[in-house]
């Protein structure tokens, strides 16, 4: 079985990777600067033209971009190239806004193909798999990204999409399915389902999991292989930059392996801007350094991790980012406190007294911050005395204080009350009126 996808690539010394980067960033500034009047009006701002750019180390004379910009210049005015070179379109859900818009040209998707094939291979992925894919088709980036991938890669690609987890349960029973590829919320969907439908572990061949697309916790990690009887790898992507793919897990499930021959990643302080050292958490930023149709230049993401570019024991070089925290755009500042939802989730997991659903409810009463976790109870817990349930949501409200000096009301609510999310879950009910 193979070890790595692209070998020459993935365990590249690094003073050869810094040299395809420089060559390929030259490239692509000059693409940009003389194609995309966005960036070139914000270099000449800057005083910086394309002969400044020499080396990777110069990135940082570089303008950002941001999700404002994209929707600004909607739908295409940050193309680098002729709509009759683009094969392809994909776009954000535009929940808060325009759609975000973006383009492939036929070596564009290659190279998403080959990212995606590379984290598959990661995980123990080969042509003699069935990779099932229960990402969203469509616009939204997931299904196609790991369709693509899978099909480089030779392996047997179902195309299930997202829903009707009955019928997604019947498939991998029947059809063999070993490489499951979803939101990690919808993997611990489809693990219930396979409770209630009274299908054993022993039934199915699940080996591996990639499961992206949402911030999730070491702890979720272990419900998952739990109830999965699986490997649950992270896999990371956005549509901005290439869907999923960007940076994977490996065996050692350690920090998710960036494709930085292709993405370059930044760390930066979210608030100064300022560039930040290996270990340190910040905003995580990326540069497309060999993208045609739709290469963004140092485009803030707002996921927060931190970078190591520690050589990693599979044998990779390429740089790894930590596990996501959150969002910059995702935190929530209750009563002065920063709140995370993975935090919340991180312990209610830890303490393994409900089920892994939960929903966070704020509202602003009479000038007051209040949160409200909702936990769904397990079917064993939903049948115990009322006086033990109460005891239960005291040490929730308890531990959720431990961790985050914040007092919280928990409330334990019927199995399978909370609704499931069949692609990224919705964690967040914030019913303040903050503008």
């Amino acid at each position: 079985m193979k070890k790595y996808y692209n070998e020459e690539f993935e365990t590249m010394p690094r003073h050869e990777m810094e040299y395809w980067q420089s060559l390929n960033l030259c490239k692509t500034i000059r693409r940009v600067y003389d194609r995309v009047p966005l960036i070139r009006q914000r270099m000449d701002e800057l005083k910086v033209k394309p002969e400044d750019i020499k080396h990777i180390k110069d990135i940082v004379k570089l303008p950002f971009t941001t999700k404002l910009d994209l929707r600004d210049t909607y739908p295409y005015g940050l193309f680098a190239c002729d709509m009759s070179e683009i094969v392809r379109l994909h776009a954000s859900s535009g929940t808060t806004g325009k759609q975000i818009v973006v383009g492939y040209t036929k070596k564009d998707i290659d190279i998403w193909a080959e990212c995606a094939a590379r984290a598959l291979v990661s995980v123990g992925g080969s042509k003699d798999d069935i990779v099932h894919v229960s990402y969203g088709y469509g616009l939204f980036t997931g299904g196609l990204g790991l369709h693509y991938g899978a099909e480089l890669l030779g392996a047997v690609t179902l195309p299930a999409s997202s829903g009707n987890t009955n019928r997604q349960v019947t498939m991998i029973k029947d059809f063999g399915s070993t490489i499951l590829c979803c939101t990690p919320s919808y993997a611990l969907y489809i693990g219930d389902t396979l409770e209630q439908m009274g299908v054993n572990l022993s039934e199915i061949k699940l080996k591996s999991g990639l499961f992206g697309a949402e911030p999730w916790t070491e702890n979720m990690r272990s419900e998952i292989e739990k109830r999965l009887g699986i490997k649950a790898y992270d896999i990371y992507g956005l549509s901005e930059i290439s869907g999923p793919g960007v940076s994977f897990d490996c065996e050692c499930q350690s920090g998710m392996h960036i494709n930085e021959d292709h993405f370059y990643p930044e760390i930066i302080d979210p608030v100064t801007c300022e560039p930040l050292p290996d270990g340190r958490q910040g905003e995580l930023v990326f540069t497309s350094i060999t993208k045609e149709a739709f290469p963004l230049i140092r485009y803030r993401t707002r996921d927060i991790t931190s970078l190591s570019h520690e050589k990693c024991s599979c044998g990779r070089t390429l740089v790894k980012m930590s596990r996501l925290r959150g969002r910059t755009d995702d935190m929530l500042i209750i009563r002065g406190v920063n709140v995370f939802p993975s935090q919340i989730e991180s312990v209610l997991l830890s303490l393994g007294q409900g089920a892994p659903h939960y929903q966070m409810i704020v509202e602003r009463v009479n000038n007051l911050d209040t949160l409200e976790v909702q936990v769904e109870m397990s079917d064993e817990l939903f049948s115990d005395q009322v006086k033990k349930l109460d005891a239960i949501e005291e040490n929730i409200s308890n531990a959720i204080y431990s961790t985050l000096g914040l007092s919280a009301k928990v409330r334990l609510v019927e199995p399978r009350t909370i609704a499931r999310s069949e692609g990224k879950a919705k964690r967040v009910i914030d019913n303040r009126n903050l503008k």
